[in-house]
C-alpha cells in the first residue's frame, strides 16, 4: 500500500516556476515508478510525466518538455515536478500516481488527492 500527497501548488502568473512534491508512505516507494498527471476543468485527465523506480528513465507530454522536469529522492519518499515557464494552459489539478512505468493512467495504482495549479495571464 502507498499513499501519496501532493503539494506545492499555487497560484502563479505566466512565466514563473512552481515545483510541485509528492510524499509517499510506504517502504515499497522506490519500487514503483511515479508519474504526474492533470486534468483541466472540463477535460479529461492527461499524461505529463513519469519517472522509473530508479529515475534513470523518465518521459514527457511534447506540451511540457524542456519546462518541466520530474525526479524522485527515493531516501525522502518523495517525488517532484518542477516548472518552469508557466502558462496559463498549464492551469489545472495536478496529480501525482504510483504504478509501473507508463504514460497511460491506467497503469498506475495509487494516486493523490491533487494540487490545484493556476497560471494567470
Amino acid at each position: 500500500q502507498v499513499q501519496l500527497v501532493e503539494s506545492g501548488g499555487g497560484l502563479v502568473q505566466a512565466g514563473a516556476s512552481l515545483r510541485l512534491s509528492c510524499a509517499a508512505s510506504g517502504r515499497t516507494f522506490s519500487s514503483y515508478a511515479m508519474g504526474w498527471f492533470r486534468q483541466a476543468p472540463g477535460k479529461e485527465r492527461e499524461f505529463v510525466a513519469t519517472s522509473s523506480w530508479s529515475g534513470g528513465l523518465t518521459s514527457y507530454t511534447d506540451s511540457v518538455k524542456g519546462r518541466f522536469t520530474i525526479s524522485r529522492d527515493n531516501a525522502k519518499n518523495t517525488v517532484y515536478l518542477q516548472m518552469n515557464s508557466l502558462k496559463t494552459e498549464d492551469t489545472a489539478v495536478y496529480y501525482c500516481a504510483a504504478g509501473i512505468w507508463s504514460r497511460y493512467a491506467r497503469d498506475y495504482e495509487y494516486w493523490g488527492q491533487g494540487t490545484q495549479v493556476t497560471v494567470s495571464s
